[in-house]
Formats: structure tokens, C-alpha cells, sequence
């Protein structure tokens, strides 16, 4: 996948998770094709992960937050007006802007822009202009919880869920430091 396709995903779905799995599509799963197990770091497809996820934080039209449950995630820009609208109802830390700094030493540091430090004029302008029930209209597929995450990640990512395997719990019997 190329980063102008994972822009076109991004725009298309308006939020995706970097690579966390929740209730909206993981770029990572996406791009590697296939649920990534553990780290997508160790996965086959993990340098083009990192090349893409690396494209994206860097465009003007992804904002980089921790939107959902603090994991990262990318809001397209169409989105913007409706996030600011609604961000009474949403955890502010959350709406923070994420980017990456390369420091002289080469390191890479995290930093966050808080809310509403990184909103446009123009987006406010147009966050004033929708009511709040239209701004939260933008998000209901991710904020309403119909159908397990695995289904929704499943069709937002346009294949059938797996079956979930069930596994039983073996209780482990309790130790005591008394005998």
C-alpha cells in the first residue's frame, strides 16, 4: 500500500487506528492484509507499516491523536470540524495533536500539542456551523457499539470476521504462604 492509498482510507473511513485494534479499521492491519499478531514490527509486511504510518503522521491532512481508548490514531481532516464540535462530549487529553520531533541526537520524541492549540481558524469557524448532534452524528459509527470489534474491524476492512476461538479458563489454584 502506498501512503497516497492510505490517505485515500483514511479519508474514505474518516477515523483509523494506527495499529491498535478497536472499533474502527487498523492502517496496520490494512496494509499488512491480515490481522497482525503481537507486534506489526516483527510482522513480514513491518518496514512498509512503518514507511506508511511514518507518511501519514507527517500530512497536513491526518491529525494525530489519541482519539480512541489513547491509542494513536488518525482523524482525516473532513472530520475536524465535526471533532472540535463534539469535543465537549470527548476526553480532551485525547484530542492532543501527536507528532514526532527528530532531535539533533537522533532521537525521536513524542510530543503533544493540547486542544485546541492545533485547530485551524477555518476548522473553528466551520466546528461553529454544525450543531452538536451533527458532529456527533460524524462519529456514531465508532461511538455506537453495535456488533463485537472484531466484526466491525472485519467490515470496515472489507472481509468476513473469524470465528473466535473460545478459550477456557483453568483456574489456577491459589497459593498461600501458609500450609
Amino acid at each position: 500500500m502506498t501512503s497516497r492509498q492510505a490517505l485515500a482510507f483514511i479519508r474514505e473511513h474518516g477515523v483509523v487506528l494506527e495499529a491498535a485494534r478497536g472499533p474502527v479499521p487498523s492502517l496496520a492491519e490494512v496494509i499488512a492484509g491480515e490481522p497482525v499478531r503481537g507486534s506489526w514490527w516483527s510482522h513480514p509486511k513491518g518496514h512498509e507499516i512503518f514507511a506508511v504510518t511514518r507518511a501519514i503522521r507527517d500530512s497536513d491532512e491526518v491529525l494525530v491523536c489519541r482519539l480512541i481508548k489513547g491509542k494513536v490514531t488518525f482523524v482525516h481532516r473532513r472530520l475536524w470540524p465535526a471533532l472540535v464540535r463534539a469535543a465537549g462530549r470527548l476526553p480532551s487529553d485525547h484530542l492532543s495533536q501527536v507528532r514526532e520531533v527528530h532531535t539533533s541526537s537522533g532521537r525521536h520524541v513524542t510530543k503533544e500539542i493540547p486542544f485546541p492549540d492545533w485547530v485551524p481558524s477555518n476548522v473553528r469557524a466551520a466546528a461553529r456551523g454544525l450543531s452538536e448532534e451533527a458532529a456527533l452524528a460524524e462519529f456514531a459509527a465508532w461511538i455506537e457499539s453495535g456488533g463485537n470489534a472484531a466484526q466491525r474491524r472485519a467490515a470496515a476492512n472489507g472481509r468476513p470476521a473469524a470465528p473466535r476461538a473460545q478459550a477456557q479458563r483453568k483456574r489456577r489454584p491459589r497459593l498461600s504462604g501458609k500450609r
